[in-house]
């Protein structure tokens, strides 16, 4: 295990996960803002190449695993980009359509972002994502990223969704004060039902 959140966990993909990401690599309604879909062959040769990149960098797309059944959902970690001469690290994810809508692309890309600004002590972090791709959008804005400019990239328009480390910092802020926000409003609710109490 790579890496942990509420309800999830990320490990290495190995071959044996070779089933499990066709249903999302190969499903063309999954990958309908990507320019191809991959048959068996050209996912096994993604597999060995995303090994590679543990062994280069340490870290890659790992399998997304969820806790409550042990259901490989999808994939979601950190790749070496270059975006116009300049590499960047990006936080990917693509999921088996079953599992959308249920915040596990959210909760799982928050987690690499975590990984790379705080245990790799990286000082930013991109997602590229088509600018019709709006369940992707979200999820990045919904983790405190923001569009810092559009590209062309491998041919496609391309936004370049951006968090700093300083960002990343006051994205923890809010959530702290919205927590705190929360816990203040529920005191105030049992106060007032006290008051009612005595006044009855």
């Amino acid at each position: 295990m790579i890496l942990e959140s509420q309800r999830l966990y990320l490990r290495e993909i190995n071959f044996y996960d070779l089933d499990d990401l066709l249903l999302i690599w190969g499903d063309p309604d999954t990958l309908q803002y990507f320019p191809f879909v991959l048959d068996r062959d050209e996912m096994l040769a993604w597999i060995d190449r995303n090994q590679k990149r543990y062994d280069k960098y340490g870290y890659g797309l790992w399998g997304v695993i969820r806790k409550e059944d042990g259901k490989f959902i999808g994939d979601c970690g950190l790749i070496v980009q270059e975006i116009e001469g300049i590499e960047e690290l990006e936080v990917a994810y693509h999921f088996n359509k079953e599992y959308w809508g249920k915040g596990y692309a959210r909760e799982s890309a928050k987690a690499c972002i975590d990984y790379a600004l705080n245990r790799l002590d990286r000082s930013r972090v991109i997602s590229l994502v088509r600018p019709e791709n709006l369940p992707s959008r979200k999820v990045a804005e919904a983790n405190g990223m923001v569009v810092e400019r559009e590209v062309i990239w491998r041919e496609l328009r391309h936004l370049v969704y951006v968090l700093e480390k300083s960002e990343n910092n006051y994205s923890e802020a809010v959530d702290l004060a919205r927590e705190l926000r929360s816990k203040v409003k529920k005191s105030s609710s049992v106060i007032e039902l006290r008051d009612l109490g005595r006044k009855h």
